[in-house]
């Protein structure tokens, strides 16, 4: 019963560096990509000539660095709360294949969490009900500042835990996430 101290270790403060700077190269690429690719186009195309392709280039990888600044600002400006799940539901769906015209019916499971501050938190999957039978209506959860799940305060009666870094599944006796090495917090 309780948080774990092991949020304190600094594998995760390393975790969440990694993920930043991972975040701001890879944008980087992809801007790059997008400048190079519309200058060649402008170079070679009769549809669309230099500057102006490479305009075009220059705001698309701009838009991709954009977004990498607001997820690592998003990341980095978070905070650690707690909360207590307060619903789980069962949605069944469809919608249309991306490859053809066909419908695709899918499972959405969604869990609830409400802040002590009393703002709702959602976390959902599609066919995969690991998350909603692993958490109870009652759990109460801890959000870590930096990353994306939730660690229960009470795991005495479970048999996984997931990492709270990069979110993977384990078995409660292991002590290391085995995908990045971080402890897990149980």
């Amino acid at each position: 019963m309780g948080y774990s101290q092991k949020i304190n270790d600094p594998a995760f403060a390393k975790y969440v560096k990694n993920a930043n700077s991972y975040s701001g190269y890879f944008s980087l690429g992809l801007a790059f990509v997008a400048v190079l690719g519309f200058f060649i186009n402008g170079e070679v195309s009769d549809n669309m000539e230099n500057p102006e392709s490479l305009f075009i280039g220059l705001g698309i990888g701009s838009m991709f660095i954009l977004i990498a600044i607001f997820q690592i600002v998003g990341r980095n400006r978070g905070t650690t709360w707690d909360g207590v799940v307060v619903d789980k539901k069962t949605e069944n769906k469809r919608r249309r294949s991306k490859y053809d015209e066909s419908w695709i019916n899918y499972t959405r499971y969604t869990v609830y969490i409400r802040a002590d501050n009393g703002k709702t938190h959602t976390t959902s999957a599609e066919d995969d009900d690991t998350k909603y039978n692993y958490y109870r209506v009652g759990d109460r959860v801890r959000h870590h500042k930096g990353l994306n799940t939730y660690e229960k305060e009470d795991k005495s009666g479970d048999k996984i835990v997931f990492c709270n870094a990069c979110a993977s599944l384990n078995d409660i006796k292991e002590v290391f996430c085995f995908r990045c090495n971080c402890p897990l917090l149980k």
